[in-house]
């Protein structure tokens, strides 16, 4: 009887632990990508993280991890050492580990198509060109997690290619700016958390 008890209480005491939400902030590791508008997902994270007091520095399902209560809630935050086009991996290992549901799912990143300093919510919807995005769909195999949108412009030049445009760094000139969007995406992502995707949407989108 002790030793069922015994399990008992540890299967207890692991589920009162397990993170209810899964926070993801893509980007590609390794100082050369540290200040290029792609990795926009790492550094909404990292201002986070700082916000919080705690560090990602544990190494799990292939990402610099932190496992932190954020505003009451359990939350898993994740940044994936995979590359940009393979996070998905990365992500799918932490969902089946902690059965972590899409609509619990909470990713971070870059997008071309809005100006800098903009930053939307969305609670679904495609890869939208986005690698990392691309990834995640595949291999979870749906597109129904929320997502905060961190606006990186698009290339002033018709000609400059995109992909060296979202590997390219911020200028001197657009770091108070891009300040600002990362304050912002995690206020998004706070509320996602505290209040649900919904009053996220209504409170924040068409806020720049």
């Amino acid at each position: 009887m002790f030793f069922l008890n015994k399990i008992r209480r540890r299967d207890f005491n692991s589920a009162q632990s397990a993170p209810k939400l899964l926070i993801v902030g893509l980007g590609n590791p390794g100082t050369r990508y540290e200040n290029t508008r792609h990795n926009c997902g790492f550094m909404a994270v990292d201002t986070l993280a700082e916000q919080e007091g705690f560090k990602l520095k544990k190494l799990k399902f292939k990402s610099l991890t932190a496992l932190e209560t954020i505003d009451g809630m359990k939350c898993f935050i994740m940044k994936p050492t995979t590359f940009m086009n393979r996070s998905g991996e990365a992500v799918a290992a932490a969902m089946e580990f902690y059965k972590i549901k899409t609509e619990n799912l909470i990713v971070v990143f870059d997008d071309y198509s809005l100006p800098l300093g903009t930053v939307k919510i969305r609670r679904s919807g495609s890869d939208g060109g986005h690698n990392g995005i691309k990834s995640i769909i595949l291999e979870t195999g749906s597109d129904a997690f929320p997502r905060a949108k961190i606006g990186i412009d698009r290339p002033s030049h018709p000609g400059f290619p995109l992909k060296d445009w979202v590997l390219s760094p911020f200028k001197k000139d657009e770091g108070g700016t891009l300040e600002a969007s990362l304050e912002s995406a995690v206020c998004a992502v706070r509320l996602m958390i505290k209040h649900g995707v919904d009053r996220a949407m209504n409170d924040f989108n068409g806020k720049t």
